[in-house]
């Protein structure tokens, strides 16, 4: 259903208006994929003009940019909670594979972020974005140290992975209509279609077992 704002002018009338325009993206976005959601979906969803909805956000991207890192620390406090009866590395990569993978607007955001969301937005935004995520991968880094063998940088390095892997792995994992179909005519080729949150676990647990070997000699 559409609604006409009035123009926002107070402070918590703004901020309203903000926490509008990104739930109207988020729910686009679950609906028909980050990919298919137009600038103007979104001010239409909100009842704005495309011009009032760059006074709030500059462009589409930024709009996403904001909400992958609102899903970055939902992601983070699920895997901080997991990490708490987290007893060795198995327990630490199970925690990160499947809170990442039981998130699909995270995983399509992540798998736009580098090639496309990060690309047309203002350098603030971007700065902001990239310290705020930096930040999580880092306490995420301290925390999955603790829970297992892994060094504080080793551990950075895996948290890092899962995001960017998922990011990689999704769109392979959900294809296209067209690919689908294939795939339903041609179980060989169906074979070599992905399922997430195996696939994720599989490279995750190469990568935290791999990590160890490559440290440099003691002394």
């Amino acid at each position: 259903m559409t609604r006409t704002f009035l123009r926002a002018r107070r402070p918590e009338h703004k901020q309203q208006r903000r926490e509008a325009i990104l739930a109207a993206a988020r729910q686009l976005a679950a609906a028909s994929g980050v990919r298919n959601v137009s600038l103007g979906a979104v001010a239409e969803a909100v009842g704005l003009a495309k011009s009032n909805v760059v006074r709030y956000f500059g462009t589409r991207e930024e709009i996403y940019l904001v909400l992958t890192a609102e899903e970055y620390r939902s992601w983070a406090e699920a895997v901080t909670g997991r990490l708490r009866t987290a007893r060795d590395v198995d327990d630490v990569v199970a925690a990160l594979a499947e809170t990442i993978a039981e998130r699909p607007l995270f995983c399509d955001l992540l798998s736009h972020s580098s090639v496309s969301l990060e690309h047309n937005v203002s350098v603030e935004a971007a700065r902001i974005y990239k310290r705020g995520v930096v930040t999580m991968i880092d306490e995420l880094g301290t925390q999955v140290a603790r829970a297992s063998h892994l060094t504080e940088s080793e551990a950075r390095e895996l948290v890092g992975a899962a995001a960017v892997t998922a990011g990689r792995l999704y769109p392979a994992a959900n294809p296209p209509r067209v690919l689908a179909e294939v795939y339903a005519q041609e179980p060989e080729l169906a074979r070599h279609c992905p399922q997430l949150l195996p696939a994720l676990h599989r490279f995750l647990a190469a990568l935290a077992a791999g990590l160890p070997t490559l440290r440099p000699p003691a002394g």
